[in-house]
């Protein structure tokens, strides 16, 4: 089977990629050569999706079994997408977002028939956009997508919800003896799967003739709390997690940043019913514990220092944060 990636080197898509590889699947990863992830077994196209040149000379020449788009966030990127493999792949996976999922829900069980409507985000906005465009060439043109929505997926990023992702911010405090900031009062259920699991059931739907039409959530079964995600990060960091509750709405007045990630994202609980992914896959099954999981997100940090990046500005932010609450001060426009 020929497949492509438009991507495959990410948080998610490293392990997508490897296990493509061990399956035995003819691998093409389509990216800038930016990251520094080698991933054997696997051939390279490298440029920029984006230029039309490096479309025509360097995609014009191949078909494919099977299309995945890792970058495609708004509706002209998949415009782009459908007019470049329209009659050249028997299927396009577009990865989406659980984010796009109902905010707030109105049922606590996600499934995928769950409404999709997030008036808070643009980034979910923009992925929801995304599916209603591929769902269009689905009915008119039979265009043959798969739509497939992680919901926070982690393996080389932090799993938290401020000063964490892409930074140690939150991790380096927890070693130092600082607070840290839990939306909420920490009890709302969330959501929380390992790529490695995640790789699991989106290989089962490449080349799986029975998905074409279909979207799928993808996640593990494990449901904990804010704070115990905190702390069972503090706890693998070897620190502890010295947490303060804030209200979203304090927060987000704090910071309108929040409003996109928390009201429209993290405030609410996340649990998904993965029946139908299980179905078409059936050996599909997350086995990697978050307690398990986030050690080798740990160690993968570890293991090249320059990977932990403290933002000062972050810590300025959750230490003004902190001080304004605990002093029940009202933020106002010179908070900063």
């Amino acid at each position: 089977m020929k497949v492509l990636f438009i991507g495959g080197t990410g948080n998610i898509s490293t392990s997508v990629s490897k296990l493509c590889v061990e399956r035995g699947i003819d691998l093409y990863l389509l990216n800038r050569g930016k990251r520094k992830v080698k991933i054997g077994g696997t051939k390279t196209i490298t440029g920029d999706i984006s230029n039309l040149k490096m479309r025509a000379t360097e995609l014009g020449k191949h078909r494919w079994d099977v299309v995945v788009d890792w970058i495609a966030f708004t509706e002209s990127d998949i415009e782009r997408d459908i007019n470049l493999f329209r009659g050249k792949t028997e299927q396009f996976v577009f990865i989406s977002s659980a984010s796009a999922y109902q905010k707030p829900p109105t049922y606590p069980i996600i499934t995928e028939s769950t409404p999709l409507y997030n008036p808070y985000w643009e980034y979910s906005r923009n992925k929801i956009a995304c599916e209603e465009r591929l769902n269009r060439a689905y009915r008119d043109e039979t265009f043959p997508i798969t739509i497939v929505r992680p919901s926070f997926t982690y393996d080389t990023v932090i799993p938290l919800a401020i000063g964490g992702w892409n930074e140690y911010t939150a991790v380096d405090r927890m070693k130092k003896g600082k607070k840290v900031i839990v939306h909420g009062d920490g009890t709302s259920l969330w959501t929380i799967t390992h790529a490695e699991d995640f790789a699991k059931g989106f290989v089962g739907l490449i080349g799986n003739k029975g998905a074409i039409g279909h979207p799928f959530t993808v996640t593990s079964d494990e449901a904990l709390t804010w704070d115990q995600i905190y702390r069972t990060v503090a706890e693998a960091a070897g620190a502890e997690a010295k947490i303060v509750h804030i209200p979203t709405d304090f927060l987000i007045k704090c910071d309108e940043s929040f409003t996109g990630t928390l009201l429209g994202d993290k405030s609410h609980c996340a649990i998904f019913d993965n029946s139908k992914i299980k179905a078409f896959v059936p050996d599909f099954r997350a086995t990697i514990p978050f307690s398990l999981g986030v050690r080798k997100t740990l160690a993968w940090f570890d293991a090249d220092p320059r990977r932990k990046v403290v933002l000062e500005k972050t810590n300025e932010m959750i230490d003004r944060i902190i001080s304004a609450y605990e002093k029940k001060g009202e933020p106002g426009p010179s908070f900063y």
